[in-house]
């Protein structure tokens, strides 16, 4: 039955997630090459080190409250529709932000880059559940988040260009790519058809935000990923915002060098990790239907030493290991994260879900950037912020296990 479904998907299922690996691959790009820029960006625009994670962090929390918002819209009007949009907005800012002469300036556009990638994570990984479902769902979704972190992966790029030449130069490219990408999906993104979805396609004409939002929270393990979800992107988000610094201040590396250790091995790690969790969770799925919930489960189990280990070691190629196997395994729970969803929320509300688990994740994930400067201007050691994030993930581990799913993984 199970390769029969597979059998049946439409040849747009496919052509889908290819399309948007490459919008993802171009949003984590634009959104981790600041990061790489710390040096640059501080030299033109004299800001401190909690200035400066206020970049990320105010992103994350403008993305982050417009995204349940934006997962309605894409649960409401559309998947594609949203997403090409989101794309030409993207590019809009992105182009903007090279030319941000003040830390107001900057700090507003990164703003802007919040709404405009709120409206895309949701609405594209809803469109792949739609077009994939069973043995299929976390491999497409892994590979579509392949893109996002190969995107993450090359922000070397940026602090690369921004020692080079200047820090605005890799906005005005990355932003003039996008124009163009947008044009191209905006011939070939669709919507999946109707009869390769197992609900009913037609959103209720009197569901709106409030009653989408009352039937999430009615559901307990809606709960539990809440919790999940947030403290994991705690972790996360607090090891790729400040991943960079900590090379160049607890190794001396330069900044090029630092942030292709940050970057360009670390991310790799993660693409391999999407891949491996994505077919291990499909393949185990078929006899177990908690698999996706097990495999990202065993990946943290493995991931919270090696950060704990990377931050102690004097070391830099162990501490680029050990941060290696952190992002492998913990990817296992990335590319899983809405088939889990997925199996208990409707389609119609599934975008909604996603948005919401952002709302919740990426405001934590700020609290925790930001905290991460404030503790550094306080001469607090990246050895010990890190080793004290690492204790947050047997929390996430349990709240995990606590979901229980309504009906099977492959609807």
């Amino acid at each position: 039955m199970q390769k029969s479904s597979v059998q049946k998907l439409p040849p747009k299922a496919w052509l889908t997630v290819v399309l948007l690996f490459f919008v993802g691959l171009l949003n984590y790009l634009d959104r981790n090459t600041i990061t790489t820029m710390h040096t640059s960006i501080t030299e033109a625009i004299p800001m401190s080190d909690k200035q400066f994670s206020l970049l990320t962090a105010v992103f994350l929390w403008v993305y982050g409250i417009f995204s349940p918002f934006a997962g309605y819209l894409a649960d409401r009007f559309g998947r594609s529709k949203v997403i090409i949009a989101s794309l030409f907005v993207w590019s809009l800012v992105t182009w903007l932000t090279s030319h941000a002469t003040t830390f107001e300036q900057l700090l507003s556009t990164r703003a802007l880059m919040g709404i405009s990638e709120a409206c895309y994570i949701p609405a594209a990984l809803a469109l792949i559940c739609d077009y994939h479902k069973g043995p299929t769902q976390s491999t497409a979704t892994g590979i579509h988040m392949a893109g996002v972190f190969i995107g993450a992966s090359l922000g070397f790029i940026g602090g690369w260009i921004a020692q080079e030449h200047t820090w605005n130069l890799a906005f005005t490219i990355f932003g003039s790519i996008g124009i163009v990408y947008a044009v191209v999906i905006a011939f070939l993104l669709k919507d999946a058809p109707k009869e390769n979805i197992s609900e009913p396609n037609n959103f209720p004409e009197d569901r709106n935000f409030t009653k989408t939002l009352r039937t999430l929270f009615s559901n307990r393990s809606f709960y539990y990923m809440l919790a999940f979800w947030s403290l994991l992107s705690i972790v996360s988000w607090l090891i790729t915002a400040w991943l960079p610094t900590f090379y160049i201040q607890h190794f001396g590396l330069a900044q090029k060098t630092a942030g292709i250790y940050a970057t360009a091995y670390l991310y790799p790690a993660s693409v391999a990790g999407l891949i491996v969790g994505g077919i291990f969770a499909d393949s185990w799925s078929k006899s177990n239907t908690r698999a996706r919930i097990l495999v990202p489960a065993l990946g943290l189990c493995i991931a919270a030493p090696m950060i704990f280990f990377a931050s102690e070691t004097l070391v830099v190629v162990v501490a680029a290991l050990f941060f290696g196997i952190y992002a492998l395994t913990k990817a296992f729970s990335d590319t899983n994260m809405m088939p889990i969803l997925s199996s208990i929320a409707t389609k119609d509300n599934r975008a909604t879900g996603y948005g919401i688990l952002n709302l919740f994740s990426c405001i934590v994930g700020g609290v925790g950037i930001y905290a991460g400067g404030y503790l550094r201007d306080a001469n607090i050691s990246f050895t010990t912020i890190f080793r004290v994030a690492s204790l947050l993930i047997p929390v996430c581990i349990l709240s995990l296990l606590l979901i229980k799913t309504k009906r099977r993984n492959s609807i």
